[in-house]
C-alpha cells in the first residue's frame, strides 16, 4: 500500500470553532467524550499521556503542532501514526475533520488499522457531537468494547 494511505473522519459541530478547539486540548472537556485520563493540555512540542482506564490502555502523545483554532499535530499510537485535527469555521459551525496516516502496516493488518481508526475516530466525533451540543456525555468510547 502506498504511503499516502489516510483515515479521514469528520464531523460538523454546531458550536464556534473556539469550544470546539478547546475541547480538543483541554482535558477536562475531552474526558466526557473520548479518553478517561490525560497528564495535561495539548502544547506544542510537548508529550503527553492518555489513557482509557476502562480498557488499561494508555498512549503517550507527541504534539507536533497546534494553530489555535486550525489545527493540532499529533503523532501516537503503537506503531505510532500521524493524527491531525483539523477545525474550519463553517457557517453552522465547526466541522472537524480528524485524518491519520503513516501507517506501516501492509496487507490484511493495514485494511484491519484502517478500520480502527475510521471506526475510532468516527466514535470520538459523535460523542464530541452529542456533548458540546446537547451536554449529553453517551459514553461511546466505554460501552464500544463492554467488559461484561
Amino acid at each position: 500500500m502506498s504511503s499516502d494511505t489516510y483515515v479521514e473522519a469528520q464531523m460538523l459541530i454546531r458550536k464556534p470553532v473556539e469550544d470546539v478547539f478547546e475541547a480538543f486540548i483541554n482535558p477536562e472537556i475531552t474526558t466526557n467524550f473520548w479518553f478517561t485520563k490525560s497528564t495535561g493540555k495539548l502544547e506544542e512540542d510537548k508529550t503527553i499521556t492518555w489513557e482509557w482506564e476502562m480498557y488499561g490502555v494508555k498512549s503517550d502523545v507527541k504534539i507536533h503542532q497546534i494553530v489555535p483554532n486550525q489545527l493540532i499535530k499529533t503523532e501516537w499510537g503503537n506503531p505510532a501514526v500521524q493524527v491531525d485535527y483539523e477545525f474550519k469555521k463553517m457557517e453552522k459551525g465547526t466541522l472537524v475533520v480528524i485524518k491519520s496516516y503513516g501507517f506501516s502496516q501492509t496487507g490484511e493488518d493495514l485494511l484491519k488499522v484502517i478500520n480502527d481508526n475510521t471506526g475510532g475516530f468516527t466514535t470520538v466525533l459523535d460523542g464530541c457531537k452529542a456533548y458540546l451540543e446537547h451536554g449529553i456525555n453517551l459514553r461511546l468510547i466505554e460501552d464500544k468494547f463492554p467488559q461484561k
